[in-house]
């Protein structure tokens, strides 16, 4: 009791913070940085570094009352065949725009619902973007899978365009929970795509689960971990969810009371971290684990581990390029988001212009603090001589924010000069700690709670 009676008084069941899978963060974002510096960016690139290639699918047939994603619903295939389209058109915008021979290190797939493809749709889009940028040999193909919204010939398709790592959004298995949030997702529908990804030859799958779900409590908590684990994922993401009725109007849909308090949160997550550890997953980050031969276990353990808008990566691409609806690019030089509304996306690529609407050209300081954040982020840890083998002695100016975090938390972190570690009972302040480096705090932003 005492250890919660610390983490609370430093602000863990109070703070609202940004989960930075992005500094600076979306909200920052100006409509200064658009297209045109979009285009600059891409046709910049060296085609001797691969890049990273996300695709956003903004289309479910259910809508989840829990998610803040930029999706829409959809009862037929429609609109997402006349989507598919603007993507193509935006590839060969793209094609126009790149450096000859640029390859790809990785594909994501996200959503949205990216299995709400049919066969055709997913084999059609998978070599119409290795036809623009072809991949390297040892790529990774990953997508997002709603179990109730995939079959074998789905599976077959993914696999044969070279998918090697699902990403199985669960949640929660308890019924009660499923339907305070509006996702009905039996667990033997889940083990039967399991199985059928596996026999498919997938090498690498990865289960998206969530805590502070209404209605959720240790015992039903406690059954989900036990089901997962029988599942014997590869990795886990264990996300809290983000209470944000403001910004995602489907959440209004779920019922305030039923949502657990800022302890009960605390305590949900410490649990499924103690029995994922206890199965001999390893601890990667503030909510991932992974099994000890599965590469982001390996990248974390050889300081390699960044973090990405999929969350802890083992990804060394310096370059993303988004596609799609709200689709984020990181550059370089910085950040630019295409148009988030479907229309307005739609509407840019038909007049044959690159989506990019908002986003944020990076200064020599952005680029310091992104990786001082990324650092504390991934490891827990600040070491300003690393960071100045890329930044110079502009590091230095980080050294009164350090002394500054040490005289608020105390004994929860450790180090002198130079050096900041989190100790491993503080790290349910993460979040908070790596906050204390961001210079940029827009006006009003609105963030989720840090426990």
């Amino acid at each position: 009791m005492k250890q919660i009676d610390r983490l609370r008084t430093l602000g863990l069941f109070d703070a609202r913070v940004p989960r930075y899978t992005s500094y600076p963060t979306a909200p920052v974002f100006s409509t200064d940085v658009c297209a045109p510096q979009q285009a600059s960016a891409l046709a910049a690139l060296d085609p001797a570094e691969p890049v990273s290639v996300y695709i956003h699918i903004p289309f479910c047939a259910r809508l989840c009352w829990f998610c803040a994603c930029r999706t829409q619903g959809t009862k037929t295939l429609s609109p997402v065949e006349s989507y598919i389209g603007t993507l193509e058109q935006e590839l060969a915008l793209l094609a126009d725009t790149l450096p000859e021979g640029l390859r790809m290190g990785r594909m994501h797939w996200g959503g949205g619902t990216p299995t709400i493809l049919p066969p055709a749709l997913i084999r059609w889009l998978a070599r119409a973007v290795k036809a623009v940028i072809p991949h390297t040999a040892d790529w990774e193909f990953s997508v997002e899978i709603d179990p109730t919204m995939v079959d074998r010939d789905k599976i077959a398709a993914l696999a044969d365009e070279g998918l090697n790592r699902a990403s199985i959004g669960i949640q929660d298995f308890d019924p009660v929970v499923q339907k305070a949030i509006g996702r009905l997702q039996p667990f033997g529908v889940t083990r039967a795509c399991v199985e059928d990804l596996r026999a498919a030859g997938i090498r690498s799958l990865n289960a998206d689960l969530v805590y502070g779900l209404p209605h959720q409590d240790l015992a039903r908590l406690d059954d989900t971990v036990t089901k997962v684990l029988d599942l014997k994922p590869d990795r886990i993401a264990l996300f809290g969810y983000a209470h944000v009725p403001w910004m995602s109007k489907r959440q209004q849909l779920i019922n305030e009371d039923a949502l657990p308090k800022e302890l009960e949160r605390y305590q949900l997550s410490e649990l499924a971290a103690r029995r994922f550890g206890e199965a001999g997953l390893e601890s990667i980050g503030i909510d991932h684990f992974a099994r000890p031969g599965d590469a982001l276990a390996l990248a974390a353990r050889s300081d390699r581990l960044r973090r990405n808008f999929q969350g802890y990566v083992d990804d060394a691409c310096a370059t993303l390029i988004g596609l799609g609806a709200s689709s984020i690019s990181r550059f370089p030089s910085g950040y630019i988001q295409n148009a988030a509304a479907t229309p307005a996306y739609v509407q840019r690529i038909e007049a044959g212009h690159l989506a990019g609407a908002r986003g944020h050209m990076m200064s020599d300081d952005d680029l310091m603090r992104a990786r001082a954040i990324e650092m504390i982020m991934c490891t827990f840890k600040l070491d300003l001589e690393t960071l100045r083998d890329a930044h110079g002695d502009a590091v230095d100016q980080l050294r009164s924010e350090i002394a500054l975090l040490r005289d608020r938390f105390g004994e929860m972190v450790e180090g002198r000069g130079a050096t900041m570690s989190i100790r491993p009972e503080a790290r349910a302040l993460t979040r908070i700690i790596a906050s204390h480096f961001d210079a940029h705090v827009p006006e009003g932003a609105r963030y989720s709670q840090a426990s």
